[in-house]
């Protein structure tokens, strides 16, 4: 039903058609439309894709059900023992299908292929959205807060939370 595949440099076009389809319906009660807008454009730009992609690191992966896109995933590595699953989104038309137990299954099941010792898996999830209820059941735990700046006046106010492998 779901497959998942590594993402490219010439993926980037995708993975922002993705998001331009997602962002809106998860973020429209909890950001306002600038804050929405100065977010997608500040992460989501093809120089910003590309920056994370070639120069911070981050591995994206993309899931697709019977051949079409529906979601992604981005991994960035922040220590020998601690990796950050940056982004998980699906499309809202497919949320509830079990698309994001998939998309966090394989990124794990990726990581224990690549890494052979324990490890921590840390997400960063806005307070206020509805996810926070997925993670916990996935297996993560609320560990503490965050209120990250992000310019032009921003914040981002994430749980965070871990899963220890």
């Amino acid at each position: 039903m779901f497959s998942f595949k590594s993402a490219t440099l010439n993926d980037i076009p995708l993975i922002r058609n993705l998001a331009s389809q997602i962002w809106p319906d998860t973020y429209k009660s909890i950001l306002s439309g600038e804050q929405l807008s100065y977010m997608f454009e500040m992460m989501y730009s093809e120089q910003s894709l590309n920056k994370q992609m070639t120069e911070d690191g981050h591995c994206f992966f993309i899931a697709e059900k019977n051949g079409v896109p529906c979601g992604y995933i981005s991994i960035e590595q922040k220590a020998n023992d601690l990796f950050n699953f940056q982004k998980i989104y699906t499309l809202p038309s497919i949320q509830g299908g079990g698309l994001g137990r998939f998309l966090i299954e394989q990124a794990v099941a990726y990581l224990k292929n690549t890494k052979k010792t324990p490890f921590t898996v840390e997400l960063y999830v806005n307070r206020e959205n509805k996810a926070v209820g997925f993670y916990k059941h996935m297996g993560f735990k609320e560990v503490g807060t965050r209120d990250h700046y992000i310019g032009n006046g921003y914040y981002m106010n994430d749980y965070i939370m871990c899963l220890d492998i």
